[in-house]
């Protein structure tokens, strides 16, 4: 489903507008603590301080966003302040089963290291969904002379992508298979979150 006509649709409308900037900010959040959830009591490296901060930061950010629109809106996280809120609150974690489930059945894994594999191939999908999603969204803004902008966002969404390729070099030989069937369960979730999505915004 072509995303770039639901973004119009909503960016002209300031409550609409206001409720996806909360949504995204919520989902940014979600990761922020999915990362952090993923840690290993000891073991934990910089990459995934820097990234669970940097997903905090979006979350702040976008919400931040919404003083440009009215300040008074989207004040908590709330289902009446999100888009889509039942598919939105479990997206993330319904992926993150998916996903553990797939690489138990593939690699045999199991406690921590289940849970930083499920960090590894879940952040790489949600950056690769972030790397076409952040930018059609950025365009509908500039198109629309709008004040908010996501371009500190997209930046650093690409520096995380690159991030995650690398750990995900160094986890196992063929991650790409692995990644790219990763890409195929992320995307099924995806498209049923726009599909209804689109219909919360038709009704």
């Amino acid at each position: 489903m072509n995303i770039k006509p639901i973004l119009e649709s909503i960016v002209n409308d300031n409550l609409l507008h206001a409720k996806w900037l909360n949504t995204l900010s919520y989902m940014e959040n979600a990761g922020a603590k999915k990362i952090s959830a993923s840690e290993h009591k000891e073991q934990v490296n910089l990459i995934i301080l820097k990234h669970a901060a940097e997903e905090h930061r979006h979350a702040y950010y976008l919400k931040k966003q919404l003083e440009k629109l009215d300040g008074n809106l989207c004040k908590t996280y709330t289902n009446e302040e999100l888009l889509t809120p039942n598919h939105t609150k479990f997206y993330l974690n319904a992926l993150d089963v998916a996903v553990c489930r797939y690489l138990k059945q593939h690699f045999n894994l199991s406690g921590h290291e289940l849970k930083f594999a499920a960090y590894l191939f879940v952040t790489y999908a949600i950056e690769v969904r972030a790397d076409e999603l952040y930018p059609v969204y950025q365009q509908v803004l500039t198109n629309a002379k709008s004040k908010v902008n996501v371009k500190s966002i997209i930046l650093e969404e690409e520096g995380h992508l690159e991030e995650m390729l690398n750990q995900l070099k160094t986890f196992s030989p063929d991650w790409q298979k692995h990644a790219e069937l990763v890409i195929e369960i992320e995307q099924e979730m995806f498209d049923s979150w726009i599909s209804n999505l689109g219909e919360q915004l038709r009704n």
